[in-house]
């Protein structure tokens, strides 16, 4: 038996699988394709696992209704493998504050990817819709799957965490396409692509277009990966590491664990540790934070209110020298006398070296269960409250904004996972030089969750032609140049400063002026051609 036997007999167990058989068989191609992910980035996985989604869909014609239900269902088993391994380090919040939350740890573990799974199983159900007898097919689940994908990053104030597009992010030649078509367009090209082995089982006709033979699915495949392979070596080649001049970042990243960071009785310690840590020197030339222009602490730094706590704003200018600014993210309560229930803002505040506060940015995009309770009234009346513990959740901010600093180009700051919405970073006519990430992964421990983050935040960098300065709590933080190369970083669970100067911006490329139009152009092609092939294949 050749290998073209055995693959035709695989697809054929896939296609017959009924029951538990068929969900299992989907569950594990959902779970192994999460391995495509950061931290492994094992993206050759998927020509195994794709491929199995076709077939899935190919078995599920002998249901009702066209089969739509059934290949819902498989979509359904598919993404919840998915998401379950992809996205299992959420439970590890749950364990901060164990005593309220630890119950809840198994739900929302489960929850979660069952809830993100119906996105999936709508992807299929749009593929079975117009699915075709031939290689086209491969297209029809590229454009079901992009189409709930785009759908599962808008919906709800969207959740576009590890969208199939995120596999080409590694190496980073294959990366730099997404500065032409962005993550959407890379989330199309993904499922194509590693779908398209499907298509070898197929009997290859006596007579017909060249289309219809299927060796045509992979061998194009391959050939647009090695476009993509080609254009970005082309592109990284002829755009070297360009410095902004007169530019010294530092970023601190303390490591403090949640139950230190929110507990007002570690104010000193706190305080203490960043003060200390932030004037380190890393060599025998360095004279800490004297070499430094702009300094930067990650997310929510403080366990107070920055603002309400004088000493500590006194602490912060006798650190700062002449021509140094901070950049630290701080929770901000609204202006005026403070009132129970104590609502607040998640900010970033830029302070001068006299203790100035130049400007502030107040979160826009807040985490739902983390930052506050949809129907908050409601479901706080019952008992729930967020893993923040704020009453009444935080208040967002008005509007996306540019900061100006003193002595560095200016800058778009984004709180913790405002960085994973592609198209919606940059404020329009605001375009900035450089953005600054502040974050606090330490929710989630060493788990492959902060390396994801980062994953997502420097295809914003390739997306805008912006360097990416990100400051965690307990890591990864790092520097991060236009084209997504990673200058500098200091790793998961590491105490430490990092040194590094600015990256320079690049002109806008394709996405950063056109956003997801190129996207929608190749979804919507693809979709009318794979409408007029079901059309002469069931007439035919």
């Amino acid at each position: 038996m050749n290998g073209l036997e055995k693959l035709r007999k695989i697809a054929l167990a896939v296609i017959l699988a009924w029951g538990w058989r068929r969900a299992l068989i989907a569950v594990v191609a959902g779970a192994a394709s999460a391995l495509a992910m950061a931290p492994f980035n094992a993206w050759p996985v998927l020509f195994v696992t794709f491929p199995v989604l076709v077939w899935l869909i190919d078995g599920a014609g002998a249901g009702r209704l066209g089969g739509v239900p059934a290949a819902a269902l498989s979509g359904w088993w598919f993404g919840f493998g998915y998401f379950l391994a992809g996205l299992y380090w959420i439970g590890y919040a749950f364990l901060v504050d164990a005593d309220i939350f630890g119950w809840l740890l198994p739900f929302a573990v489960t929850a979660m990817p069952a809830g993100l799974a119906l996105f999936t199983a709508l992807g299929f159900a749009l593929a079975r819709l117009v699915w075709t007898r031939d290689v086209s097919r491969v297209l029809a689940l590229a454009v079901g799957l992009t189409v709930s994908e785009w759908l599962r990053g808008h919906i709800l104030t969207g959740f576009p965490w590890n969208a199939f597009g995120y596999a080409l992010s590694e190496p980073p030649a294959l990366a730099q396409t997404a500065s032409l078509i962005g993550l959407w367009g890379l989330t199309f090209l993904a499922i194509g692509i590693f779908a398209s082995p499907a298509a070898l089982i197929d009997p290859s006709p006596a007579r017909g277009r060249w289309f219809s033979r299927p060796w045509i699915a992979p061998a194009t495949a391959l050939l647009v990966l090695a476009a993509m392979g080609a254009y970005g070596t082309l592109r990284l080649a002829r755009e070297p590491v360009r410095l902004v001049e007169n530019v010294r970042l530092r970023l601190m990243q303390p490591n403090l664990q949640q139950d230190v960071k929110f507990n007002y009785a570690a104010k000193q310690a706190v305080m203490a540790k960043y003060l200390a840590l932030s004037d380190r020197a890393t060599g025998p030339a360095s004279t800490g934070v004297k070499d430094t222009t702009v300094l930067i602490w990650p997310e929510s730094a403080f366990p107070f209110f920055l603002t309400r706590e004088a000493d500590a704003m006194a602490e912060i200018a006798a650190l700062l020298p002449p021509g140094t600014t901070l950049i630290t993210g701080a929770v901000r309560p609204p202006d005026g006398p403070l009132r129970a229930p104590i609502r607040a803002y998640n900010s970033i505040f830029v302070i001068d070296h006299d203790g100035t506060i130049l400007d502030i940015y107040d979160k826009l995009h807040l985490v739902p269960f983390g930052e506050y309770l949809p129907f908050q009234a409601a479901m706080e009346s019952l008992g729930f409250q967020q893993l923040t513990k704020l009453r009444g959740g935080y208040i967002p901010g008005l509007r996306r904004k540019t900061l100006d600093l003193p002595h560095a180009p200016r800058v778009l700051p984004l709180i913790c996972y405002e960085a994973i919405f592609p198209g919606e970073v940059v404020p329009p006519n605001e375009r900035p030089s450089w953005i600054v990430n502040v974050t606090n992964d330490g929710w989630f421990g060493i788990s492959t969750g902060p390396y994801q983050h980062l994953q997502q935040a420097r295809m914003r960098a390739i997306e805008e032609g912006l360097p990416l300065v990100r400051a965690a709590n307990t890591g990864i933080s790092a520097v991060v140049d236009p084209l997504g190369r990673v200058v500098a970083r200091l790793g998961l669970g590491v105490e430490g400063v990092l040194d590094a100067a600015l990256p320079s911006a690049l002109p806008p490329p394709l996405y950063a002026r056109v956003g997801d139009l190129p996207a929608a152009i190749m979804v919507a092609l693809a979709a009318i051609w794979v409408t007029r092939r079901r059309r002469r294949t069931t007439t035919g």
